[in-house]
């Protein structure tokens, strides 16, 4: 039954490759997939192929812990993820696909005089922007959340919390499979399991994709592939100062529910949240290695558990029920990198670090306007590559909600 959902009803099989496509988009997670779509909605381009060494989803896309916020700490990246989480409150009646959007609060948990600066500084930048956050006391951390333990007798007591009430969840497979049916829906093929093997790049302009089922010509060429970007991206000649980690999580045995709210806490290093299915869903930060190994670690469930029994003693006997990672680009300012290249019709979305998944929809509607106009959007202006030149960083690294 599950073969038949997938294959049959959200992603039809596309014939052969064609020999050429106004747009090639490599990967075929929530950025690609959104990419695609709003091109075909906004722009009326429909010859477009997707491009997906794996199946849909199995990247980033499929392995994040689906938090969705917009209380970052830069003007430019609050803006940006404002935006955002204004899309994916009305994405499941766009895409006519229940998401299960849930928002019913967003806490980053402050431990000491200097967190609660930060939170406050983050709060001002977001009150600016029209974003809705504030710094609460330890008080009323308790009464939004009374599951929550505030005693003293822990490593980390908690001070006070920057609450950030659209803040939520959402299942990220739905998210992937609603983009993909709707892309498919208006004519954009999504070839599974083709992988990129090089491109065609002459006199300064990408002109095509070599791939294990043959070459393709292409007017654009788009690399969307978190956790692989530099690999995809050196094979066309275009350099990037990324980094690859991997980030790990797991979720335990299903219990009965009592928590609506995400838990994040900087100095502990974790966050948390239910899921709907009871499930505990717990986060870290990334590996302080580079790897593109898959691998999980024990130290990381040691210092995971320790911390979250220190919030939530109330799960001590509860069982880990699946443990896995994800490969995270980091850049070097702990933002993204989005636009052109100096490799003409060669344009890149990666630099995501831990938090690309919350911002699918507006990277899809910007990129397409980018690709379809050729103009660069406002809103992505400051997340161009070439700002590693000009040495105008953006740097997030104070809302990253761990210690990357």
């Amino acid at each position: 039954m599950k073969d038949v959902f997938l294959k049959k009803e959200i992603v039809k099989r596309p014939g052969p490759l064609k020999k050429h496509y106004d747009v090639v988009i490599i990967g075929g997670g929530s950025h690609g997939l959104s990419t695609a779509y709003y091109l075909a909605i906004h722009h009326g381009i429909t010859d477009i192929a997707i491009l997906e060494k794996s199946y849909i989803g199995s990247g980033a896309a499929g392995r994040n812990t689906t938090i969705i916020r917009a209380n970052y700490r830069t003007p430019e990246g609050a803006a940006f993820y404002k935006e955002s989480v204004k899309l994916y409150e009305k994405l499941s009646h766009d895409l006519d696909f229940n998401l299960m959007f849930s928002q019913h609060g967003h806490f980053t948990l402050a431990h000491s005089d200097r967190s609660l600066v930060v939170q406050n500084e983050r709060a001002e930048v977001n009150k600016l922007l029209g974003i809705e956050s504030r710094v609460i006391d330890r008080d009323e951390v308790k009464k939004l959340c009374p599951q929550i333990s505030i005693g003293e007798d822990v490593t980390w007591p908690i001070q006070g919390a920057l609450y950030h009430p659209p803040g939520g969840i959402i299942r990220h497979d739905a998210v992937v499979w609603g983009y993909a049916k709707q892309a498919g829906r208006r004519g954009v093929e999504i070839h599974q399991g083709v992988e990129v093997t090089g491109f065609d790049v002459r006199d300064g302009r990408v002109h095509g994709v070599k791939t294990t089922q043959g070459d393709v010509s292409a007017g654009v060429v788009l690399s969307a592939t978190a956790g692989w970007s530099t690999p995809v991206a050196t094979m066309a000649g275009v350099p990037l100062p990324i980094t690859g980690s991997i980030l790990q999580a797991f979720v335990t045995e299903p219990v009965k529910p009592f928590l609506d709210k995400i838990i994040v806490s900087a100095q502990m290093h974790i966050y948390v949240s239910q899921t709907d299915r009871g499930e505990f869903l717990i986060g870290a930060e990334v590996e302080p290695y580079p790897t593109y190994s898959n691998k999980g670690t024990f130290p990381f469930v040691e210092y995971a558990c320790r911390h979250v029994l220190e919030l939530f003693p109330q799960l001590h006997a509860t069982k880990i029920l699946r443990h896995w990672t994800g490969l995270c680009d980091m850049s070097p300012d702990y933002s993204p990198i989005m636009g052109l290249t100096e490799v003409e019709g060669f344009l890149v979305d990666c630099g995501w670090g831990t938090y690309g998944f919350k911002a699918a929809p507006i990277v899809g509607v910007t990129l397409a306007e980018l690709i379809a106009t050729g103009k660069t959007p406002e809103l992505i202006e400051p997340f161009k590559l070439e700002r590693f030149y000009t040495d105008t960083l953006v740097s997030e690294l104070a809302a990253a909600a761990v210690s990357h």
